[in-house]
C-alpha cells in the first residue's frame, strides 16, 4: 500500500473565516458576565428577566487569513450592585472583554465602552419591583 501525501496549504491560502459583529457582541456579553461574576467584594446583582449585560460591536478591520489583525469597537451595558467600587468593576469588565475577544476572535479592541445602565441597592426597604429604594 502506498501512502498519499497531500500538499500542505498555508493558512492564508485556505480562505478566511468571517466573524460577524453580532458574534463579537455575544463574546463581549459573555466576557462581561465572567468579569462581574469574578469581581471580589462586589455585591451580587439580582437576576431579572432580560437583565444582564447587552453589547454591540463594530468591526472596523476583519482578521486576516492567519486569524490576526482584526479590530473591533465594543459597547457593553451592565447592571451593577451598589454600594460597590463601580470604577473597579468597569475596569475589570473592560479588560476582560479585550482579553477574551483577542483570544476567541483574533481581534484587538480599539475601545471598549462600559455603560452602567442600572445600580441595584443591596439595602432593603422600598419598592424592589420597580428598583426604588428609600
Amino acid at each position: 500500500m502506498t501512502d498519499v501525501v497531500e500538499p500542505v496549504v498555508p493558512a492564508a491560502d485556505r480562505g478566511v473565516t468571517r466573524i460577524a459583529e453580532r458574534v463579537v457582541a455575544r463574546l463581549a456579553v459573555q466576557a462581561a458576565r465572567e468579569a462581574l461574576r469574578a469581581e471580589a467584594g462586589a455585591p451580587p446583582v439580582p437576576h431579572r428577566r432580560g437583565g444582564g449585560p447587552q453589547a454591540t460591536a463594530v468591526i472596523s478591520r476583519p482578521p486576516s487569513g492567519d486569524g490576526t489583525g482584526g479590530l473591533a469597537s465594543i459597547r457593553v451595558a451592565v447592571e451593577l450592585g451598589y454600594p460597590s467600587d463601580i470604577g473597579a468593576q468597569c475596569r475589570s469588565v473592560r479588560r476582560h472583554i479585550a482579553e477574551r475577544v483577542r483570544e476567541l476572535a483574533g481581534m484587538e479592541t480599539s475601545d471598549v465602552l462600559v455603560a452602567v445602565e442600572r445600580l441595584h441597592s443591596v439595602h432593603a426597604g422600598g419598592d424592589t419591583a420597580s428598583g426604588r429604594v428609600r
